[in-house]
């Protein structure tokens, strides 16, 4: 019997236990299903929308003339069931605690119940600007761990002149770290991401010396270069894929979290940690770049590795020290883009990596302030359009708005190619 967590409704008793049949064709396509039966003073409801959003996966139906509703799911997991009130009829409202949303998982079999309870009422609308707040400080949010994964891919460029298509590997493999040793192993969460980012460090490190190194000293070019990182990228994701399998994991923490309310934005304290984790690393990633001898000559060999080299720089051991720190910087990205969805899968650096080269473009190619402040343009505008356009659109409308900057400004906003920092 499929679990009851909470879909289809009544004022006075709960909807029938009659398995509803599916509304959409598409829901036919995969194994799991959640459904419901929305009824009011004990008739059905027609053309009531339904939205399941989680672990990568959006959809949404509506209610048939008998009331019920069914949309099929990828994979068993935890899921937010939405009810979009604005379809209901007027003077009918969600009068249950907790509104239109719902969490929905999945038992021992391959259906869940998710109800709803109508009754009567005024709805509360939330108005424009107050949605506009909201979204905009998660905007920021996801620029800021968008920046984290673009400096890093910057700072690579900038030195070696490599677009790293592998980036997005290094973005999953710090989440699937984390999630081994601290879901799997049991490591405490705090420990578990020191280790996720530490082995992500090293993974740069193995590569640069195991592959980059010697590929720069046999002098190959810069597209074969790409041809080889867009290889490595699908190795490595397939590698993932078959050690993890294809499913989305939830690490410790990321989702039944409180959350608290700050004029209109409601927040969980995973998102100001993860703010704040943001903001500190990119202030120490700064102060390495503008205050640190290490840091003057990433920038020195990003204008001129040959200069450089003459001047006594050790042109190699910087490109090793950036491959360390761009890798780590992309690991903990990894981890708060995990938090973030919230999820962990075997594709979800790839998911992003678009993004992340629209950031490093936009901002200005081998600048990592550049890639800061195109980030955070591009975080902003993913959360903010979905106030116009389907959510479904959001990354688009990113890639789209790099265009139009792009064709006024083409070296990016910062627009020096000569510098990193």
């Amino acid at each position: 019997m499929a679990e009851d967590v909470s879909a289809a409704a009544a004022t006075e008793e709960p909807a029938a236990t009659e398995e509803p049949a599916a509304t959409e064709e598409p829901a036919e396509e995969f194994e799991y299903h959640f459904n419901g039966n929305v009824q009011f003073d004990g008739e059905p409801v027609e053309g009531v929308k339904i939205s399941v959003e989680g672990n990568g996966f959006e959809a949404d139906t509506e209610t048939d003339v008998d009331g019920r509703w069914q949309v099929g799911v990828p994979e068993k997991g935890t899921y937010t069931v939405i009810l979009d009130e604005d379809t209901l009829p007027e003077g009918v409202i969600v009068a249950e605690e907790g509104g239109a949303e719902r969490e929905g998982s999945f038992g021992q079999t391959r259906n869940a119940s998710v109800n709803f309870f109508l009754g009567e009422g005024e709805r509360v609308t939330v108005s424009f600007w107050n949605q506009f707040l909201e979204r905009a400080v998660n905007g920021l949010n996801f620029g800021l761990l968008l920046a984290l994964a673009a400096i890093g891919l910057s700072l690579i460029f900038g030195t070696t002149g490599l677009s790293n298509f592998a980036h997005a590997e290094l973005i999953t493999f710090g989440a699937l770290m984390t999630f081994t040793f601290g879901t799997t192993l049991g490591v405490p969460m705090w420990l578990a991401i020191i280790i996720a980012v530490a082995l992500s460090a090293l993974l740069g490190l193995v590569l640069d010396a195991g592959l980059w190194k010697p590929l720069r000293k046999k002098g190959i070019g810069l597209i074969p270069l790409m041809i080889v990182s867009i290889g490595l990228s699908l190795a490595l994701r397939y590698l993932f894929q078959f050690f993890y399998g294809g499913q989305t994991f939830q690490l410790k923490g990321a989702t039944g979290v409180a959350r608290f309310s700050l004029g209109p934005v409601s927040l969980s304290w995973i998102d100001v940690a993860s703010m704040g984790t943001s903001i500190i690393v990119l202030l120490a990633v700064a102060f390495f770049l503008q205050r640190t001898r290490i840091g003057k000559a990433t920038r020195a060999v990003s204008d001129n590795p040959s200069l450089a080299s003459a001047s006594g720089i050790d042109v190699n051991y910087v490109i090793r020290i950036v491959w360390v720190l761009g890798s780590a910087l992309a690991g903990l990205s990894g981890i708060l883009w995990a938090y973030f969805r919230p999820g962990v899968s075997w594709d979800m650096g790839f998911q992003i990596l678009l993004l992340i080269f629209a950031a490093v473009v936009l901002g200005g190619l081998g600048t990592a302030f550049g890639a800061l402040i195109g980030a955070i343009i591009v975080g902003l505008f993913v959360e903010l359009s979905t106030l116009w356009l389907p959510s479904d659109m959001k990354y688009v409308g990113a890639l789209v708005i790099m265009i139009v900057v792009l064709l006024f400004r083409p070296q990016g906003i910062l627009g020096r190619r000569e510098r990193i920092g």
